[in-house]
């Protein structure tokens, strides 16, 4: 499989989730601390750095600590070309993937 598919995927299946959806929304304002995002959510320290380690790892967040702290943002420009790969494969184009009988077709 073409690493776009593979990529983009790992993606929306980190954003699947509502509640991590609704955390990057949260981001799109800007960098927050952990304690910030622990207070928008009724869960445990653990369930949340669960789900920011699948964000981090999905390449959608990027952290920083900052002594006891640990900070949050977007890593705004793996989401540009989440948006590009998305809108490339919506809309229609001459060299379109259904137009290509196999796997080996050049």
């Amino acid at each position: 499989m073409e690493q776009i598919y593979v990529d983009t995927a790992k993606m929306l299946k980190a954003i699947s989730d509502p509640k991590r959806l609704r955390i990057v929304d949260m981001l799109s304002c800007g960098e927050l601390c952990a304690f910030q995002l622990l207070e928008a959510f009724s869960v445990t320290q653990p369930t949340l750095s669960h789900d920011m380690k699948v964000l981090i790892e999905a390449g959608i967040v990027n952290d920083r600590r900052e002594g006891k702290n640990t900070y949050y943002s977007l890593d705004n420009s793996v989401l540009a070309a989440l948006q590009q790969a998305l809108g490339g494969m919506f809309r229609p184009k001459p060299e379109c993937i259904c137009r290509k009988n196999g796997p080996d077709d050049s």
